[in-house]
């Protein structure tokens, strides 16, 4: 079976429950998931490959599917901590420049990578149907230097929260379809800046 293939040494000394920090299980679902995708992870591996019981993961995370959005959120809002390292002459440059390395990252992201391959169901209610965590907090971003690039004049008029909407459209078809239609991550991220550059030019 799969699960006995993770972990070919055999069980380890687990820790006390509250001695095991939440880190350590999403790294291992991470790694799992990355590998085998997150239909074919369960609970059970995961325990095992955190060294952790299954009464402990159960109580922290209900099911593979709550541990599958505890880990894309806490990956993808890790790629946000880059906003504001990428500064441009003006604030639309920044932002292009800001999305176009957030989206990059996300697009060769093992664990996004295997998700569109093997389980984009997962994807599904978050691109047809909500939002989440995750996309709240990249709206947030977004509409914060649009703002900002507002006050500067290098953006054109509107609603910041409209505007940031539809560049966060843009950047998950990037994510998600841009390696359909070509390999070259540089021409794809160059394409995203440009189409950006000119939506939001004053």
């Amino acid at each position: 079976m799969m699960s006995q293939d993770l972990n070919p040494r055999g069980s380890s000394a687990r820790g006390p429950a509250n001695s095991v920090d939440d880190e350590h299980i999403l790294d291992a679902a991470r790694d799992l998931m990355s590998t085998i995708g997150i239909r074919r992870t369960t609970m059970a591996d995961v325990a095992r490959a955190a060294q952790v019981s299954r009464a402990t993961l159960y109580r922290r995370y209900p099911n593979v599917q709550a541990l599958a959005v505890a880990v894309t959120t806490r990956e993808f809002v890790a790629a946000l901590s880059s906003v504001g390292l990428f500064d441009g002459a003006t604030g639309r440059e920044t932002i292009a420049r800001t999305v176009v390395h957030v989206t990059s990252a996300a697009r060769s992201h093992p664990l996004l990578r295997r998700i569109v391959e093997l389980d984009p169901d997962f994807l599904m209610p978050y691109m047809l149907h909500r939002t989440g965590r995750t996309s709240r907090a990249q709206l947030e971003a977004i509409t914060g230097g649009i703002a900002a690039g507002q006050a500067d004049g290098s953006v054109r008029a509107g609603d910041p929260a409209e505007l940031a909407a539809v560049v966060l459209q843009l950047a998950w078809s990037s994510a998600f379809t841009g390696p359909v239609f070509t390999e070259s991550a540089d021409l794809l991220d160059a394409q995203l800046f440009d189409l950006i550059d000119r939506y939001l030019q004053s």
